[in-house]
């Protein structure tokens, strides 16, 4: 199995970072072949823009996702895009290593994905969720948060951490196809100490031994509706996360 890191964070020194190194260091133990894009050593620019394009099906108007079809049809994408989306692609599973900003991922890893999740390749049309352009492929997000457990449940001050995770794991990595396996979560890390941050590491060896035996999270699919994509009453739906 291929996998790609794609890691957000600005300290070379973080528990992210060490988390990342972690991955790989059992990853590579277990046979897999590992590829890193680290986001801020590599001064990954986040902003789709009309310069992400060699050529314009409209250079008139920018429609983005319009032009990235067209661009890739062309092979006229810019290189940086084009690089990480043959990592993409040449991945079974992608990690998605970060820290908690805002109820969601930092602003780096959030371009990342709107430039390299290529419109006509990853989505596009009715491509989506278990017909989306990256079925096959499995995906995980590995992140720490200043939040502690007991926080991010049902009933806590900030609810579920499941539901502040809804548009990445359903609206981004189940949307594209992907099976998305749970997240490991590192609680209060800004916070905690030594020796809880080597529990910690422990603990996401110990997740990155069991990949093949984690159970999914559960998304609808696209044989529940009809050709208009309104629910067909006599389907039994699936529980959607």
């Amino acid at each position: 199995m291929h996998v790609l890191i794609v890691h957000a964070h600005n300290e070379p020194q973080s528990f992210n970072a060490a988390m990342k190194n972690v991955a790989i260091e059992e990853l590579q133990a277990q046979g897999y072949t590992v590829e890193i894009s680290d986001l801020y050593a590599m001064g990954w620019n986040p902003i789709a823009s009309a310069s992400d394009f060699g050529s314009r099906a409209n250079p008139e108007y920018l429609t983005y996702a319009l032009e990235q079809r067209h661009n890739h049809y062309q092979q006229t994408l810019s290189a940086d895009i084009e690089e990480e989306l043959e990592k993409l692609l040449k991945a079974d599973l992608v990690i998605f290593n970060f820290p908690v900003y805002w109820f969601s991922m930092p602003a780096i890893m959030k371009g990342w994905i709107d430039r390299v999740f290529i419109s006509g390749v990853c989505y596009g049309g009715k491509r989506f969720y278990d017909k989306g352009g990256l079925v096959g492929k499995k995906a995980m997000l590995a992140i720490t948060i200043g939040g502690q457990q007991h926080m991010l449940v049902q009933g806590g001050v900030h609810g579920e951490l499941i539901d502040m995770l809804r548009p990445i794991l359903r609206g981004t990595l189940a949307y594209t196809g992907m099976t998305v396996l749970p997240p490991f979560i590192a609680h209060h890390v800004p916070y905690t100490s030594q020796e809880a941050r080597t529990t910690l590491l422990k603990q996401y060896r110990q997740r990155l031994h069991s990949l093949d035996s984690l159970q999914p999270l559960t998304f609808v699919s696209l044989n529940q509706f009809d050709a208009n994509l309104h629910p067909i009453s006599d389907t039994p739906r699936q529980p959607a996360t």
